[in-house]
């Protein structure tokens, strides 16, 4: 028998989740330090989230890549992007999904 697919987070937990991550890309949109970027309250919220809010970090990465990977490393402690990849969006989103697969996300 398969395990299940770690899928859907609480329907009141993607409503909070939508709402710091509308503020959060408002509010930091014209920001360039990846610094100033993470210490946003709305950012600081989304990773106190933790684990359950993994799904919906995912589908969020897979719909827009943006600044998803300083949230999921701050909540996993993992980091599944090549040191070559840094920087670059796509490939940055492609780990972190390829990663979301493998530890039984659906994405």
């Amino acid at each position: 028998m398969q395990s299940p697919l770690k899928t859907d987070a609480p329907t009141d937990l993607a409503a909070v989740f939508r709402a710091l991550a509308d503020q959060w890309a408002a509010e930091t949109g014209l920001l360039s330090s990846p610094r100033q970027i993470a210490a946003h309250p709305a950012h600081q919220q989304i990773i106190a989230m933790g684990p359950p809010a993994i799904p919906l970090i995912l589908r969020e990465m897979q719909r827009q890549p943006g600044h998803w990977s300083l949230t999921l490393r701050a909540i996993t402690g993992e980091n599944p992007v090549a040191p070559e990849n840094a920087g670059y969006a796509a490939a940055i989103a492609a780990a972190w999904l390829e990663w979301g697969r493998h530890n039984g996300y659906r994405v």
